[in-house]
């Protein structure tokens, strides 16, 4: 389940959340990726986790057959809905994205953007055997999360005996909140989606990561 600190920051911290989509250093990364995610999910009736503000529910609704977007956050869904996306095509959904309910719906693809890095790694293992069994197999998973990047990225304040690694961020109420903030490589990556996905991808970026991969 997701932390109260967590979504405290991410509710504080929602009207500028997409500012970080407007640094021009990342401009050739969202490019690459936006290109990448509309070929994966052209089709696709996805199922979105951790929405946020709607930036990528937007391109994905361009190419898929459904969007059903979801975060647990509501001042963040409230964001999402004012971009008044097709809602002949997307629908809109508060959901804890690390705690699914038993029916959680038909689906031929998962998409989460910035949402695996605060998946405690010590639950890995069974949230991904909980996906392959609410979604089924050959289902799509689509993760995008960011690379950490020396000199840009916050850093990492502590490590825990798990291995997950903690920053100290401030938020636009002036409080300082330590949020959970893991950055695989992409050998752990492919070491842990091996027993649970098959034509596992990592294309690694600058700025982010996209993993894709088909659940067995």
């Amino acid at each position: 389940m997701i932390t109260n600190q967590l979504a405290q920051y991410y509710a504080v911290n929602a009207d500028n959340y997409d500012q970080v989509y407007a640094n021009e250093a990342r401009f050739d990364d969202l490019d690459d990726l936006q290109e990448m995610i509309a070929e994966l999910l052209e089709g696709h009736t996805v199922l979105e986790l951790a929405c946020g503000t709607g930036y990528w529910t937007e391109l994905i609704a361009d190419v898929a057959a459904s969007v059903h977007a979801t975060d647990v956050v509501p001042e963040m869904l409230a964001l999402a809905r004012t971009r008044e996306l097709d809602d002949e095509i997307v629908t809109f959904g508060e959901l804890d994205a690390l705690n699914l309910p038993d029916s959680v719906g038909q689906y031929t693809a998962v998409f989460a953007a910035g949402w695996w890095c605060h998946v405690r790694r010590e639950d890995q293992e069974k949230y991904l055997k909980q996906l392959r069994a609410k979604f089924g197999k050959d289902v799509l998973l689509v993760l995008l999360d960011s690379s950490y990047v020396d000199g840009d990225s916050m850093v990492i304040a502590r490590t825990d005996a798990e291995g997950n690694t903690y920053q100290i961020l401030t938020a636009d109420d002036g409080q300082r909140y330590e949020v959970m903030m893991n950055y695989p490589k992409d050998s752990a990556l492919r070491k842990r989606l091996a027993p649970h996905g098959r034509e596992i991808r990592v294309e690694r970026l600058e700025y982010y990561y996209l993993l894709s991969c088909r659940l067995k």
